[in-house]
């Protein structure tokens, strides 16, 4: 048995990277792949009697992974420098205001209509309002240089903002004057934590000689992660400064008291630090879409009664992306598609307590907003792939025509 098993993650794995490498071509999102491939295998397991243990169990372990592996490679990828701080401004903004406005919107509406306290409401669309990096980054990787960079920032983040917003969120009983107050000091001393634990770990990553180092890292990343996260501390603040140092490594090099720092051999090092966390967090994100396909009830897929809040929802994100894009004066092809919902929306989901639960905002909900958003960024960019291709047949007739002539 455990032959078979281990046997079946290894074609997985595989059948994984393949959806990645063909997805650039057939412009579909290996997520859809991946929760295909776990639906279609619970539905041979169920047809031949296979037991399998209940793997809900460790969906929110994989997702919270997932989620540090994620901020930090997306942290990793960020840029600090003149160059990039007008992109860092847009996204910034296109990031965090359609977030707030969606989630007090939504939340007003279901305190006014539904009777329940606004917190709870809050708590609940969340989720809802923050843009999967693990399925935009991977899905922008044939668009030009400007708009890779801006899904890159944008998406990175929205899961940051978003995880810290759902953190605020869900800070004491109540939200008030006080809880705010509270929550900022909390956010001030994990932000005083971050800067120290980031400089040691960087310098650890520099100093260690030993040929395993990048596990260790990963590890503490985790380790403190955790801690925080059990102390109610805003704990994805580490994560993002650890991987902004690392990322921008080059800029330390001007700060007064590290100019006699070597950074040679921390650059070299940072490089290869960022591949091993690019290859972690594809098997992380692999092996939790396949669970969570897996878990797939198919009456939550086609639930009607869930449709109108799913619609409604997925309707308000494109709707306010629209008018931010305008705002920000980004060109709205294809970047209005790409604003997927995905691994840190089922996680964030599964982290709210049974009793604060709003029952029409289920699992059924969850999976058709995934299904919906990443289904719409698909068709996006097949579009953009058609466009593109029309736009060079009318050059290259029109390059014809010009010889002829």
């Amino acid at each position: 048995m455990a032959e078979i098993f281990i046997i079946g993650i290894c074609v997985i794995l595989l059948l994984s990277y393949v959806f990645d490498i063909t997805s650039k071509f057939t412009k579909v999102p290996s997520v859809i792949f991946l929760l295909v491939l776990g639906w279609f295998l619970n539905q041979v397991g169920g047809l031949f009697n296979i037991i399998i243990p209940n793997l809900n169990v460790i969906l929110p372990i994989l997702g919270t992974i997932g989620l540090i592996l994620i901020v930090l490679e997306g942290s990793l990828e960020l840029e600090l420098n003149r160059s990039t701080k007008t992109v860092i401004k847009k996204s910034a903004l296109i990031a965090l205001v359609p977030v707030v406005i969606i989630a007090v919107g939504f939340s007003i509406f279901l305190s006014v209509e539904w009777g329940i306290p606004f917190k709870q409401a809050l708590i609940n669309i969340i989720p809802f309002c923050i843009i999967s990096s693990s399925i935009a980054i991977p899905s922008a990787i044939n668009l030009t240089h400007d708009k890779r960079q801006f899904v890159t920032y944008e998406s990175s983040l929205s899961d940051i903002i978003g995880v810290i917003f759902f953190n605020f969120a869900t800070f004491g009983t109540a939200i008030t004057f006080a809880g705010v107050f509270h929550f900022s000091l909390q956010f001030l001393l994990m932000l005083l934590i971050s800067v120290v634990a980031s400089l040691v770990l960087a310098f650890l990553l520099a100093k260690i000689d030993h040929h395993i180092k990048y596990g260790p890292i990963i590890i503490l990343n985790i380790l403190i992660y955790q801690i925080s996260k059990i102390y109610h501390l805003p704990a994805l603040i580490f994560i993002l400064f650890f991987g902004l140092v690392l990322g921008n490594v080059d800029e330390l090099k001007n700060v007064k008291w590290m100019r006699n720092f070597r950074f040679t051999k921390l650059t070299r090092e940072v490089r290869h630090f960022k591949d091993v966390v690019i290859e972690a967090t594809f098997i992380v994100r692999t092996l939790f879409f396949i669970v969570f396909g897996f878990v797939l009830k198919t009456e939550d897929i086609i639930n009607q009664d869930s449709l109108v809040w799913s619609l409604s929802i997925v309707v308000a994100i494109y709707v306010l992306r629209a008018v931010f894009l305008k705002i920000g004066k980004m060109d709205m092809q294809p970047l209005f598609y790409i604003a997927p919902r995905g691994l840190i929306t089922v996680l964030l989901f599964l982290s709210i307590a049974p009793e604060d639960r709003f029952p029409y905002l289920n699992e059924s909900v969850v999976i058709q907003v995934i299904l919906l958003t990443t289904f719409v960024m698909m068709l996006g960019l097949l579009f953009e792939k058609r466009a593109k291709k029309e736009q060079l047949s009318a050059h290259s007739f029109e390059e014809d025509e010009h010889g002829a002539d």
